[in-house]
C-alpha cells in the first residue's frame, strides 16, 4: 500500500535529486533517525545518510547498494534552519530541519545523537548554502 501511496502523492523522490551522488559510499554521517511522515504523521524509523549536500533516507542499511532509490531525499541548500524541537513536539532527543516551505521532525536515539546530527546537518547547510553566491562576495583587500 505504502508504494501505491508514494507513486500517487509524488512522494518518491526525483531521480535528479540524488543520481550525482555515490550514497552507499564514504558517507558524511549515517545512523538510524525516526522520522515523522510528511503527509501521513506516523513515526517510523529510518536510515539516513548526509553526503555532498544532501540528507537521504532508506528503510534500513541493508537496503542501501549502488541501485537503491532513497525513499526520500532533502537538499540542504534550502534548509534554513536545523535545531532541537523537544520544545515543539514534546518528545526527546528530537530536531527539527526547515526549509521555507516545510519543517521535517526527527528523533535521534540519545543527546549525543541529535547534537551530533544537529552539527553535521548545520555544517553541511553552511557549506551548500546559496544565499552567498560567488559575484556577491566582496573582496576587501583587493579593493582600492
Amino acid at each position: 500500500m505504502e508504494s501505491l501511496f508514494r507513486s500517487v502523492t509524488g512522494a518518491n523522490p526525483n531521480p535528479s535529486d540524488y543520481e550525482e551522488i555515490e550514497f552507499w559510499s564514504n558517507p558524511e554521517r549515517t545512523g538510524w533517525l525516526t522520522k515523522q511522515g510528511e503527509y501521513i504523521k506516523t513515526w517510523r524509523r529510518r536510515w539516513f545518510i548526509l553526503k555532498q549536500g544532501k540528507l537521504l533516507w532508506f528503510k534500513d542499511p541493508a537496503s542501501v547498494t549502488r541501485a537503491a532509490v532513497p525513499r526520500g531525499v532533502v537538499s540542504v541548500a534550502e534548509c534554513l534552519t536545523v535545531k532541537g524541537a523537544e520544545d515543539v513536539i514534546n518528545k526527546p532527543f528530537s530536531f527539527e530541519l526547515s526549509t521555507n516551505r516545510d519543517t521535517m521532525y526527527f528523533i535521534a536515539d540519545s543527546e549525543k545523537e541529535k547534537e551530533e546530527w544537529i552539527n553535521s546537518i548545520g555544517r553541511s547547510i553552511v557549506q551548500h548554502s546559496r544565499s552567498v553566491t560567488d559575484n556577491e562576495v566582496v573582496d576587501y583587500d583587493s579593493r582600492p
